[in-house]
């Protein structure tokens, strides 16, 4: 099949250029440097949380903001690094090291832009709604509990990764709380809160990390509070962009590259899988806003540029971050020169501000995550999904616990599983098997030529309809029914006018109840079978089992094509 190429790939940002006016750009502008003020805490922040540092964090969000804006498929996605990433990029370094950060992200952004070629961007966005906020809620959950060591100043080192043991470990040290520090972070979630009530332009975070650098700044200098701990104390201090290079990577004794990359197919996996439902479901949520569509293949494949080239930098995985989006068009922009914009405001925060950066107070940027995880917790939509079906439910607990115990790679491929067999198991029980002894009205079935006077089923003959997919979830259900039979039929009728396909288990199953039928001396004849279900049959040498004239087109044939049967034999036994 030829795939062409310029269908698949059509970045927003040329089409958005046709008819741009000195008007748009004024906004876009507007919009691009409010946005990348509000970047800079969140992309130092993240960076941080995930075990790099701020440099990475700044780096990230201006390369892969302006790749993201460039290459994407939408017109106001923003991105950057996630919280959503922060509890996989630390796994990944505690087991892996950075080389195989650096790895896997590669091979997530190389699977990106395979699903996007693929065209599966429309198929990501069927992931079930209980398993993104299952998985979301856990890391929520977890960066919050990353947080406790900054935000009390326990000065902690070695902190378990085990969520339980981590709280364990946190009440055994309690005593050492710094109060200075902990007053320090519970100010700065203060002023992170009620900031939007006094003025939305202004983000709160970026006030907050202002203020409170300044008074911890103050308190350490002329005060003597020399406990409060700042980044400048624990991460070397962001300078420029770091020139590219190819990464390095430290192998195990008797382990080769082939080895490593196998053993980080899972995790690469999940942060492309991640990437493409959280920059997907931005996508879609900025859609809504603005009355746009974005094309989802060409996201997926922007995304997967990203990822690529970030490693190279020393960056970490980058996806479209919702937040920042919406920030975006809530200041007016409506094409990608607003991210790129975004992107140059934290180039010339790393360039000209980044010596500044080192008197941030780690209680300030540890408020400022758990405001993030507060709001990507979704404990409204875990109130509201209690009261749906118990099924979904089960999947949201189900993802949620298995990402803050386990961690995320098995959170995502058990609750997708889980969601599933729980869509075969509706499905299976959505479709209806009936079954006709002795007549047939004409005015509830569609497929019979016009009578008025119902139609009457010959003595020795069944008709059993199938409503729904003949797929292997319902193919048992359909055999079961056949084996209750009591009394059996000379001939039996197996309607298929509401089959809307079928699968290689519905034909297994199928070739197993004419031949069993054969055995037993019953005629089988299928009636209404659709063009589609009936080229696939075809295909399957199934007309060979009973015949070409027994598959009929609706019931009046079948029940014509069973008289002339029962016909026949009654001659046959006279003679």
């Amino acid at each position: 099949m030829h795939i062409s190429f310029s269908k698949v790939f059509q970045p927003a940002l040329f089409s958005s250029l046709k008819d741009y006016s000195k008007e748009r750009f004024l906004t876009d502008l507007m919009a691009g440097v409010i946005v990348g003020i509000v970047a800079i805490p969140l992309a130092i922040a993240f960076g941080i949380a995930s075990g790099v540092g701020p440099t990475e964090g700044l780096v990230t969000a201006i390369i892969a903001g302006f790749l993201i804006s460039f290459f994407g498929g939408s017109r106001v996605q923003i991105g950057g690094p996630t919280g959503a990433f922060i509890v996989i990029i630390y796994g990944v370094i505690q087991q892996y090291g950075l080389g195989g950060l650096t790895i896997a992200t590669i091979m997530a952004g190389i699977m990106l832009v395979l699903m996007g070629l693929a065209r599966l961007g429309s198929v990501i966005k069927f992931v079930p709604y209980p398993v993104i906020v299952g998985f979301t809620g856990g890391i929520a959950l977890t960066i919050f509990s990353t947080q406790m060591n900054d935000l009390f100043g326990l000065g902690l080192t070695n902190i378990p990764a085990d969520f339980i043991d981590k709280w364990i470990f946190y009440f055994q040290n309690i005593k050492q709380v710094d109060w200075i520090s902990f007053g320090i972070g519970i100010v700065s979630l203060l002023i992170i809160i009620y900031t939007p009530k006094i003025s939305k332009k202004v983000p709160g975070s970026l006030v907050a990390i202002i203020v409170m650098t300044l008074i911890a700044w103050l308190l350490k200098e002329f005060a003597g509070f020399t406990s409060i701990t700042t980044i400048g104390d624990l991460y070397q201090l962001p300078s420029g962009i770091p020139a590219p290079k190819v990464p390095t990577v430290e192998l195990a004794d008797g382990q080769t590259l082939f080895d490593l990359i196998r053993s980080l197919m899972p995790v690469a996996f999940t942060i492309a899988m991640l990437g493409a439902i959280e920059s997907l479901l931005s996508a879609m949520v900025a859609d809504g806003v603005i009355g746009d569509k974005h094309h989802s293949n060409t996201e997926l494949i922007g995304q997967g540029i990203a990822n690529i080239v970030v490693p190279f930098f020393g960056g970490i995985p980058t996806t479209g971050a919702i937040a920042r989006t919406m920030a975006n068009i809530n200041n007016g922009g409506r094409t990608p020169i607003a991210g790129i914009v975004h992107a140059v405001v934290l180039l010339l925060v790393l360039l000209f501000l980044g010596s500044l950066v080192g008197f941030i107070p780690m209680p300030c940027l540890a408020a400022v995550l758990i405001m993030v995880a507060y709001n990507m917790s979704g404990w409204r939509t875990f109130v509201a999904l209690s009261k749906s079906p118990k099924s979904d439910f089960l999947v949201l607990m189900t993802t949620f616990i298995l990402t803050v115990v386990f961690d995320l790679t098995i959170a995502i491929e058990v609750g997708l599983l889980l969601a599933i067999v729980l869509f075969l198991k509706r499905t299976s029980e959505s479709v209806d098997i009936k079954k006709f002894k002795h007549e047939i009205d004409p005015n509830k079935e569609s497929d019979i030529k016009f009578s008025e006077e119902t139609l009457k089923i010959p003595n020795g003959v069944e008709v059993y309809e199938i409503d729904g997919p003949y797929f292997f979830g319902i193919a048992n259900k359909f055999d079961d029914i056949m084996k209750g039979v009591g009394d059996k039929p000379k001939v039996r009728i197996i309607r298929m006018r509401r089959v809307p396909f079928i699968d290689s288990t519905g034909i297994h199953n199928l070739e197993m109840l004419c031949m069993q039928s054969q055995k037993e001396g019953i005629y089988i004849i299928l009636s209404g079978v659709i063009p589609d279900v009936r080229e696939t049959l075809r295909k399957a040498g199934f007309e060979t089992l009973i015949g070409n004239d027994n598959i009929c087109s609706n019931i009046n044939e079948a029940l014509q094509r069973a008289d002339l049967y029962l016909h026949a034999v009654n001659e046959e036994s006279e003679k």
